[in-house]
Protein backbone atom coordinates (compact mmCIF):
# COMPACT_ATOMS: atom_id res chain seq x y z
CA UNK A 1 0.00 0.00 0.00
CA UNK A 2 1.29 3.48 -0.83
CA UNK A 3 2.45 5.41 2.18
CA UNK A 4 0.22 8.53 3.15
CA UNK A 5 1.90 10.06 5.50
CA UNK A 6 5.50 11.44 4.96
CA UNK A 7 7.97 13.17 7.32
CA UNK A 8 10.30 15.37 6.14
CA UNK A 9 13.61 15.06 8.53
CA UNK A 10 15.37 12.28 9.69
CA UNK A 11 16.41 13.92 13.11
CA UNK A 12 16.13 11.66 16.00
CA UNK A 13 12.40 13.46 16.83
CA UNK A 14 11.61 12.84 13.03
CA UNK A 15 12.19 9.28 13.50
CA UNK A 16 10.37 8.88 16.75
CA UNK A 17 7.02 10.51 15.49
CA UNK A 18 7.37 8.78 11.86
CA UNK A 19 7.35 5.24 13.84
CA UNK A 20 4.60 6.39 16.63
CA UNK A 21 2.58 6.54 13.32
CA UNK A 22 4.01 3.31 11.61
CA UNK A 23 3.29 1.03 14.20
CA UNK A 24 -0.60 1.94 13.61
CA UNK A 25 -0.25 0.11 10.57
CA UNK A 26 0.57 2.97 8.00
CA UNK A 27 2.93 3.08 5.69
CA UNK A 28 5.45 6.06 6.41
CA UNK A 29 7.87 7.59 3.75
CA UNK A 30 10.83 9.75 5.47
CA UNK A 31 13.21 12.40 3.80
CA UNK A 32 16.69 12.20 4.79
CA UNK A 33 18.99 15.03 3.70
CA UNK A 34 21.40 12.67 4.63
CA UNK A 35 21.93 9.57 2.36
CA UNK A 36 24.00 7.09 5.15
CA UNK A 37 20.62 8.01 7.11
CA UNK A 38 18.61 7.00 3.95
CA UNK A 39 19.99 4.06 3.95
CA UNK A 40 20.44 2.64 7.28
CA UNK A 41 16.15 3.08 7.57
CA UNK A 42 15.89 1.26 4.72
CA UNK A 43 18.35 -1.57 4.89
CA UNK A 44 19.01 -2.40 8.91
CA UNK A 45 15.71 -0.67 10.08
CA UNK A 46 17.50 1.91 12.09
CA UNK A 47 18.53 5.69 12.26
CA UNK A 48 21.91 4.46 14.25
CA UNK A 49 23.13 8.37 13.65
CA UNK A 50 20.54 9.84 15.94
CA UNK A 51 18.24 7.49 17.40
CA UNK A 52 20.86 4.26 17.81
CA UNK A 53 19.36 0.93 19.58
CA UNK A 54 15.30 1.77 18.31
CA UNK A 55 14.44 -0.73 15.65
CA UNK A 56 12.41 0.54 12.90
CA UNK A 57 8.62 -1.00 11.65
CA UNK A 58 9.25 -2.21 8.41
CA UNK A 59 6.53 -0.26 7.48
CA UNK A 60 8.42 3.25 7.44
CA UNK A 61 10.73 3.99 4.19
CA UNK A 62 13.26 6.70 3.59
CA UNK A 63 14.23 8.39 0.43
CA UNK A 64 16.40 11.68 -0.39
CA UNK A 65 14.42 12.64 -2.80
CA UNK A 66 12.21 15.58 -1.03
CA UNK A 67 9.48 15.50 -4.28
CA UNK A 68 9.25 11.76 -3.80
CA UNK A 69 8.66 11.59 -0.48
CA UNK A 70 5.99 14.83 -0.20
CA UNK A 71 3.75 13.86 -3.59
CA UNK A 72 0.30 12.31 -2.77
CA UNK A 73 0.54 12.32 1.16
CA UNK A 74 -2.48 13.01 3.10
CA UNK A 75 -0.17 13.80 5.89
CA UNK A 76 2.93 15.91 5.76
CA UNK A 77 5.01 16.81 8.83
CA UNK A 78 7.63 18.95 8.59
CA UNK A 79 10.66 17.74 10.83
CA UNK A 80 13.41 20.02 10.31
CA UNK A 81 15.63 22.20 12.53
CA UNK A 82 14.63 25.89 12.54
CA UNK A 83 17.23 27.21 10.62
CA UNK A 84 16.94 24.28 7.75
CA UNK A 85 12.94 24.79 7.70
CA UNK A 86 12.28 27.63 5.14
CA UNK A 87 14.86 25.81 2.83
CA UNK A 88 13.06 22.79 2.86
CA UNK A 89 9.89 23.99 2.72
CA UNK A 90 10.75 25.89 -0.37
CA UNK A 91 11.95 23.15 -2.05
CA UNK A 92 7.87 21.40 -1.64
CA UNK A 93 6.12 24.42 -3.20
CA UNK A 94 6.21 22.62 -6.82
CA UNK A 95 4.83 19.41 -5.30
CA UNK A 96 1.40 19.38 -6.86
CA UNK A 97 -0.32 17.28 -3.32
CA UNK A 98 0.79 21.00 -1.89
CA UNK A 99 -0.02 23.53 -4.70
CA UNK A 100 -3.44 21.90 -4.97
CA UNK A 101 -4.18 21.97 -1.29
CA UNK A 102 -4.68 17.71 -0.92
CA UNK A 103 -2.10 17.26 2.14
CA UNK A 104 -2.65 18.33 5.61
CA UNK A 105 0.21 19.86 6.81
CA UNK A 106 2.07 20.53 9.81
CA UNK A 107 4.73 21.27 12.25
CA UNK A 108 7.16 19.59 14.84
CA UNK A 109 9.75 22.75 14.48
CA UNK A 110 10.59 24.68 17.58
CA UNK A 111 11.65 27.83 17.57
CA UNK A 112 11.42 31.18 15.37
CA UNK A 113 12.03 32.06 11.79
CA UNK A 114 13.91 35.32 10.86
CA UNK A 115 12.91 37.36 7.74
CA UNK A 116 13.94 39.75 6.18
CA UNK A 117 12.06 42.66 6.77
CA UNK A 118 9.79 42.01 10.16
CA UNK A 119 12.67 40.36 12.21
CA UNK A 120 12.07 36.85 13.76
CA UNK A 121 8.44 34.88 13.65
CA UNK A 122 6.44 32.17 14.19
CA UNK A 123 7.23 29.34 12.62
CA UNK A 124 3.45 28.61 11.10
CA UNK A 125 3.11 32.61 9.91
CA UNK A 126 6.23 32.78 8.57
CA UNK A 127 5.29 29.53 6.45
CA UNK A 128 1.68 30.56 5.35
CA UNK A 129 3.41 33.43 3.60
CA UNK A 130 5.30 30.90 1.10
CA UNK A 131 2.04 28.05 0.94
CA UNK A 132 -1.30 28.37 -1.53
CA UNK A 133 -3.09 31.17 0.21
CA UNK A 134 -5.85 27.53 1.25
CA UNK A 135 -3.25 26.94 3.81
CA UNK A 136 -3.81 30.04 6.07
CA UNK A 137 -5.18 29.70 9.20
CA UNK A 138 -5.34 25.90 8.58
CA UNK A 139 -1.31 24.51 9.52
CA UNK A 140 -1.08 22.04 12.57
CA UNK A 141 1.57 22.92 15.58
CA UNK A 142 2.80 19.92 17.51
CA UNK A 143 4.35 20.61 20.86
CA UNK A 144 4.61 19.39 24.12
CA UNK A 145 6.87 18.04 27.00
CA UNK A 146 8.35 15.02 24.86
CA UNK A 147 11.77 13.34 23.98
CA UNK A 148 12.47 11.36 20.82
CA UNK A 149 14.42 8.60 23.02
CA UNK A 150 11.40 8.06 25.43
CA UNK A 151 8.76 8.21 22.35
CA UNK A 152 10.26 6.06 20.31
CA UNK A 153 10.48 3.34 23.41
CA UNK A 154 7.14 3.65 24.33
CA UNK A 155 7.25 5.65 27.42
CA UNK A 156 4.23 7.41 27.97
CA UNK A 157 3.28 11.04 26.60
CA UNK A 158 1.79 13.66 25.64
CA UNK A 159 1.80 16.57 22.93
CA UNK A 160 -0.78 19.02 21.74
CA UNK A 161 -1.68 19.76 18.03
CA UNK A 162 -2.54 23.01 17.76
CA UNK A 163 -4.45 24.51 14.85
CA UNK A 164 -7.06 27.60 14.05
CA UNK A 165 -8.68 24.92 11.85
CA UNK A 166 -10.50 22.22 14.37
CA UNK A 167 -10.38 19.56 11.76
CA UNK A 168 -6.88 19.55 11.15
CA UNK A 169 -5.96 19.32 14.68
CA UNK A 170 -8.04 16.39 15.35
CA UNK A 171 -6.98 14.54 12.33
CA UNK A 172 -3.10 14.89 13.35
CA UNK A 173 -4.28 14.18 16.85
CA UNK A 174 -5.97 11.14 16.01
CA UNK A 175 -3.00 10.41 13.52
CA UNK A 176 -0.49 10.41 16.29
CA UNK A 177 -2.37 9.13 19.01
CA UNK A 178 -1.47 5.63 20.87
CA UNK A 179 -2.34 4.00 24.38
CA UNK A 180 1.13 5.54 24.99
CA UNK A 181 1.03 8.85 23.13
CA UNK A 182 -1.56 11.32 24.40
CA UNK A 183 -2.89 13.67 21.96
CA UNK A 184 -4.70 17.31 23.04
CA UNK A 185 -5.85 19.73 20.86
CA UNK A 186 -5.71 23.13 21.08
CA UNK A 187 -6.50 26.90 19.09
CA UNK A 188 -4.09 28.47 20.58
CA UNK A 189 -1.46 27.97 17.85
CA UNK A 190 0.73 31.32 18.81
CA UNK A 191 0.82 30.63 21.80
CA UNK A 192 1.84 27.25 22.00
CA UNK A 193 4.65 28.03 19.65
CA UNK A 194 5.73 30.75 21.95
CA UNK A 195 6.22 27.96 24.23
CA UNK A 196 8.18 25.43 22.50
CA UNK A 197 10.95 27.83 21.45
CA UNK A 198 11.22 30.26 24.47
CA UNK A 199 11.59 27.10 26.82
CA UNK A 200 15.15 26.23 25.28
CA UNK A 201 16.66 29.16 25.93
CA UNK A 202 15.46 28.76 29.39
CA UNK A 203 16.94 25.07 29.71
CA UNK A 204 20.35 26.45 28.48
CA UNK A 205 20.39 28.87 31.98
CA UNK A 206 18.93 25.83 33.73
CA UNK A 207 21.79 23.66 32.47
CA UNK A 208 24.59 26.09 33.33
CA UNK A 209 22.78 26.67 37.18
CA UNK A 210 22.78 22.48 37.32
CA UNK A 211 26.71 22.37 36.65
CA UNK A 212 27.25 24.73 39.22
CA UNK A 213 25.60 23.15 41.69
CA UNK A 214 26.02 19.82 41.01
CA UNK A 215 29.85 20.33 40.67
CA UNK A 216 30.16 22.51 43.55
CA UNK A 217 31.26 25.51 42.06
CA UNK A 218 28.50 28.25 43.97
CA UNK A 219 27.31 27.25 47.27
CA UNK A 220 24.52 29.22 46.68
CA UNK A 221 22.48 27.26 44.31
CA UNK A 222 20.64 24.52 45.02
CA UNK A 223 16.98 23.10 44.34
CA UNK A 224 15.04 25.55 45.10
CA UNK A 225 17.27 27.89 43.12
CA UNK A 226 16.88 26.01 40.14
CA UNK A 227 12.53 26.38 40.94
CA UNK A 228 13.05 29.66 41.50
CA UNK A 229 14.78 29.58 37.36
CA UNK A 230 12.32 27.71 36.53
CA UNK A 231 8.97 30.05 37.47
CA UNK A 232 10.97 33.17 36.81
CA UNK A 233 11.20 31.60 32.63
CA UNK A 234 7.82 30.62 32.70
CA UNK A 235 6.59 33.85 33.23
CA UNK A 236 9.23 35.42 30.62
CA UNK A 237 7.73 32.53 28.68
CA UNK A 238 4.04 33.92 29.14
CA UNK A 239 5.29 38.12 28.78
CA UNK A 240 6.49 36.91 25.27
CA UNK A 241 3.36 34.76 24.39
CA UNK A 242 1.23 37.20 25.19
CA UNK A 243 2.83 40.45 23.18
CA UNK A 244 2.93 37.58 20.32
CA UNK A 245 -1.02 37.22 20.48
CA UNK A 246 -1.31 34.03 22.50
CA UNK A 247 -5.42 33.29 23.04
CA UNK A 248 -5.42 31.59 25.80
CA UNK A 249 -3.81 31.83 29.57
CA UNK A 250 -4.27 28.02 30.32
CA UNK A 251 -1.70 27.56 27.41
CA UNK A 252 1.11 28.46 29.28
CA UNK A 253 0.09 26.29 32.59
CA UNK A 254 -0.86 22.86 30.56
CA UNK A 255 1.26 20.51 28.92
CA UNK A 256 3.17 22.93 25.96
CA UNK A 257 3.88 25.18 28.81
CA UNK A 258 5.07 24.26 32.29
CA UNK A 259 4.90 20.87 30.72
CA UNK A 260 7.41 21.34 27.98
CA UNK A 261 9.42 23.65 30.18
CA UNK A 262 10.55 21.41 32.83
CA UNK A 263 11.07 17.98 30.85
CA UNK A 264 13.30 20.38 28.95
CA UNK A 265 15.28 21.84 31.78
CA UNK A 266 15.62 18.51 33.84
CA UNK A 267 15.93 15.20 31.29
CA UNK A 268 19.36 14.14 30.68
CA UNK A 269 18.09 13.73 27.00
CA UNK A 270 17.47 17.77 26.58
CA UNK A 271 20.52 19.13 24.36
CA UNK A 272 19.42 22.71 25.60
CA UNK A 273 20.24 21.50 29.59
CA UNK A 274 23.59 19.28 28.13
CA UNK A 275 24.99 22.84 26.44
CA UNK A 276 24.48 24.90 29.11
CA UNK A 277 26.55 22.07 31.15
CA UNK A 278 28.52 22.25 28.55
CA UNK A 279 29.48 26.26 29.00
CA UNK A 280 30.11 26.17 32.84
CA UNK A 281 31.77 22.35 32.67
CA UNK A 282 33.98 22.34 29.21
CA UNK A 283 34.16 26.00 28.69
CA UNK A 284 32.42 25.44 25.36
CA UNK A 285 31.93 29.57 24.18
CA UNK A 286 35.77 29.76 24.07
CA UNK A 287 36.14 29.49 20.54
CA UNK A 288 33.44 31.94 19.54
CA UNK A 289 33.46 34.90 18.70
CA UNK A 290 29.92 36.00 19.29
CA UNK A 291 26.69 34.65 18.70
CA UNK A 292 26.30 35.03 15.14
CA UNK A 293 29.75 33.15 15.08
CA UNK A 294 28.50 30.61 17.34
CA UNK A 295 25.25 29.77 14.89
CA UNK A 296 27.72 29.77 12.20
CA UNK A 297 29.62 27.22 13.55
CA UNK A 298 27.01 25.04 15.19
CA UNK A 299 28.02 21.77 13.59
CA UNK A 300 31.11 21.73 15.66
CA UNK A 301 28.53 21.29 19.25
CA UNK A 302 28.37 17.82 17.59
CA UNK A 303 24.20 18.07 18.86
CA UNK A 304 21.92 21.10 18.15
CA UNK A 305 20.89 23.17 20.79
CA UNK A 306 17.86 25.42 19.40
CA UNK A 307 18.03 27.68 22.02
CA UNK A 308 20.64 29.35 20.92
CA UNK A 309 18.66 30.79 18.10
CA UNK A 310 15.81 31.36 19.85
CA UNK A 311 18.02 33.74 21.94
CA UNK A 312 19.37 35.83 19.65
CA UNK A 313 15.45 35.96 18.10
CA UNK A 314 13.85 36.53 21.95
CA UNK A 315 16.15 39.38 22.19
CA UNK A 316 15.09 41.03 18.63
CA UNK A 317 11.59 40.41 19.75
CA UNK A 318 12.14 41.57 23.61
CA UNK A 319 13.34 44.59 21.96
CA UNK A 320 10.41 45.50 19.43
CA UNK A 321 7.63 44.93 22.29
CA UNK A 322 9.35 46.23 24.66
CA UNK A 323 9.56 43.69 27.17
CA UNK A 324 11.02 42.81 30.26
CA UNK A 325 12.44 39.04 29.56
CA UNK A 326 16.27 39.21 32.09
CA UNK A 327 16.55 36.04 31.78
CA UNK A 328 16.30 35.64 28.39
CA UNK A 329 18.12 38.51 26.88
CA UNK A 330 20.97 38.32 29.48
CA UNK A 331 21.64 34.25 28.32
CA UNK A 332 21.57 36.09 24.71
CA UNK A 333 24.59 38.49 25.93
CA UNK A 334 26.20 35.54 27.69
CA UNK A 335 25.96 33.58 24.28
CA UNK A 336 27.32 37.04 23.02
CA UNK A 337 30.60 37.28 24.72
CA UNK A 338 29.22 40.37 26.52
CA UNK A 339 28.97 38.40 29.94
CA UNK A 340 30.74 35.90 31.39
CA UNK A 341 28.98 32.77 32.31
CA UNK A 342 29.80 32.88 36.25
CA UNK A 343 28.54 36.54 35.82
CA UNK A 344 25.59 35.52 34.16
CA UNK A 345 24.48 33.82 36.76
CA UNK A 346 25.71 35.53 39.63
CA UNK A 347 23.18 38.82 37.88
CA UNK A 348 20.18 36.39 37.99
CA UNK A 349 20.33 36.62 41.45
CA UNK A 350 19.48 40.23 41.65
CA UNK A 351 17.18 40.65 38.30
CA UNK A 352 14.25 37.94 39.06
CA UNK A 353 11.47 39.88 39.88
CA UNK A 354 7.98 38.15 39.60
Amino acid sequence: MEAQVAVLGAGAWGTAVAKVIAEKDKNVLMWSFETSVRDDINERGENSRYLPGVKLPSTLKATSDIEEAAEGKQFLIYALPSMFLLDTLKKTLSVSSIRDGKSIISVITKGFLPTDHNGPRLILETMEDYLPGFYRNSLVYISGPSHAEEVSCGKITGLIAASENPKNSIRFRDLLKSPRLMVYSSLDVRGVQSAAAAKNVIAIAFGMLDALKTTGQNEMFGDGTESLLLAAGLNEIQILGKALGATHAETFTSISGIGDLDVTCRSIHGRNRRFGRDIIEKNILEPYKNIDDLLSRIGEIGYLPEGVAAAKYIRILADKHKLKMPVSIGLCKLLNRELDPHEFCKNLLTVWDM
